[in-house]
């Protein structure tokens, strides 16, 4: 055969063994064909089929992931009830008052300011009042009811006026009642003067002592820090059997929670 007839019949071997490749019989012809080599049977380089529905998983992260911190609330509502020393009142307390300085506890608690932040103050009271001036004051923290300031009356060396003109809550203080020689409650630690700013001494005949405290001469007035006749405040102090100087008949005292009314 020659060399030309020999190229021609390779070729007509290789087009009828592709027919036999996508037919259903194969002719005897595609014998001829040799058998593939062992190294494409054992190494064959077939990739599976991705599919483009399923983008390849992300990489581990090298960090693990934690939730975000939630924002905390302010401190709960705190109360200490300690002893108080002679030295812890230099102008309060002095000799021949009506109750001795044993017969008195330091409140330390919290409060809420004007500032809209909790703080924390100090009241001096008798030692069977402790109990209803914190509950008390628990309800008023829980409110956000503000206050302006918390000391011993002690910072201003026991002056009244000097400690309402500072808008100071305050309770105990060895003095006379407001025009009168008799004892005052707050001499016995059984009174407490809230906001005195915001709830002025209202003499019989309208005026203030305070010329700070004049736009709060009159009720009921809507006000950080007021109290009015029967909103809250007065009725939380009622709970515990205090009464509110707020209801005098003649002076008002809006500032003035007793545990006798007076």
């Amino acid at each position: 055969m020659k060399k030309s007839q020999r190229v021609m019949h390779l070729g007509t071997t290789l087009v009828v063994a592709a027919g036999c490749l996508s037919g259903t019989a194969c002719a005897a012809s595609t014998t001829t064909l040799a058998p593939p080599s062992a190294s494409a049977l054992t190494s064959p380089s077939v990739s599976a089929p991705v599919s483009p529905s399923a983008p390849p998983a992300p990489a581990p992260s090298a960090e693990p992931t934690t939730a975000s911190p939630t924002p905390t609330g302010p401190p709960k509502f705190s109360a200490e009830v300690s002893r108080v020393t002679r030295k812890q009142l230099p102008y309060s307390w002095r000799p021949g008052c009506p109750v001795p300085v044993g017969d008195l506890r330091l409140i330390t608690m919290s409060y809420w300011g004007f500032d809209d932040k909790p703080h924390t103050g100090e009241m001096v009271v008798n030692k069977d009042a402790t109990d209803a001036v914190i509950t008390v004051f628990g309800r008023l923290y829980g409110w956000r009811w503000p206050i302006y300031k918390m000391q011993l009356v002690d910072a201003y060396k026991a002056s009244d006026f000097d400690s309402i003109d500072a808008d100071n809550t305050s309770a105990f203080n060895c003095r006379p009642a407001e025009g009168s020689s008799s004892w005052s409650e707050h001499a016995y630690g059984r009174a407490v003067d809230l906001n005195p700013r915001e709830n002025p001494y209202r003499f019989a005949n309208g005026t203030l002592s305070h010329k700070n405290a004049r736009k709060f001469g009159t009720r009921p007035l809507d006000a950080p820090g007021v109290i009015n006749p029967g909103d809250r405040v007065v009725k939380a102090f009622a709970k515990v059997g205090w009464g509110w100087g707020g209801v005098w008949a003649g002076a008002k005292d809006f500032q003035h929670f007793s545990e006798s009314g007076r």
